[in-house]
């Protein structure tokens, strides 16, 4: 099942994890860009109250369910998305793609020394990789031209940036024609994952939508507020959405 449902006003691209790969190689293969936009519960409630990061999301080739709340909604609302497709998810199966197939990645985002320990760990995992270059996520928004010309020189196909919303949207949305790559992705926190700063839920947990809960048990402090409101709004956003839809539901059922 493939085309663009709208869910909460956001148009999201019905894909498969393997069917998001083979677009994203396609488009190497072709010459084509392609900016990939990823939501989950917090990134939908937070597009509401800023319109730069709605605005940039919106721009994006391809919209995906980065979490499973978001699929679970879609389900409540009559809007099918075959199945989450988790950023971490599809940045390791781009890597492993592009080792296979000889293509050449730039590494965008975290700490110095927290990109040098994943850059690392990805040279373990996949040693034939192209790396054509890195650099940390620290950088003035006057130095964003800057940072895409560097990318644009290296010459690189795929580009992954492991910066926190809305900073990588804004980047993806301004420079991503300008960084010459032809799949860029954000990739949230998953260099801080790979680089083992932090640590990803069990399966189980993310099956059953508790990633977010699993997150807050290792940074409460920091994140426990900001999920406890993020999660609440976007039960009121499904809660009102689905009372939206259900009248004319029944005058259509009415009408027959």
């Amino acid at each position: 099942m493939t085309g663009r449902h709208t869910l909460f006003g956001v148009g999201l691209d019905a894909l498969t994890m393997d069917e998001t790969v083979r677009r994203c190689l396609d488009a190497v293969r072709r010459g084509e860009r392609i900016e990939i936009g990823m939501v989950n519960a917090a990134k939908l409630v937070n597009m509401r109250r800023d319109p730069r990061l709605a605005e940039a999301v919106a721009g994006c080739d391809l919209i995906l369910a980065d979490g499973q709340a978001v699929v679970w909604a879609g389900r409540v609302l009559g809007v099918r998305l075959p199945e989450r497709v988790a950023g971490i998810d599809l940045f390791m199966r781009l890597l492993a793609a592009a080792e296979a197939a000889g293509l050449s990645v730039y590494l965008l985002g975290a700490q110095q020394q927290v990109l040098e320990t994943m850059l690392g760990k990805i040279s373990e995992r996949f040693p034939k990789l192209r790396v054509a270059g890195s650099r940390n996520g620290y950088f003035a928004d006057s130095e964003q031209g800057e940072v895409a010309d560097a990318i644009a020189d290296s010459r690189a196909q795929l580009l992954f940036l492991g910066m926190t919303s809305p900073k990588k949207e804004i980047f993806t949305a301004g420079y991503g024609d300008r960084t010459g790559a032809h799949v860029v992705h954000g990739v949230g926190g998953s260099f801080d994952i790979l680089a083992g700063i932090t640590r990803r839920a069990p399966a189980v947990w993310q099956r059953m939508g508790l990633e977010w809960f699993y997150r807050t048990l290792q940074e409460p402090r920091r994140l426990g507020k900001r999920y406890l409101t993020t999660n609440t709004a976007f039960l009121l956003m499904t809660v009102r959405e689905l009372i939206r839809r259900t009248p004319s539901a029944g005058s259509a059922n009415r009408s027959h």
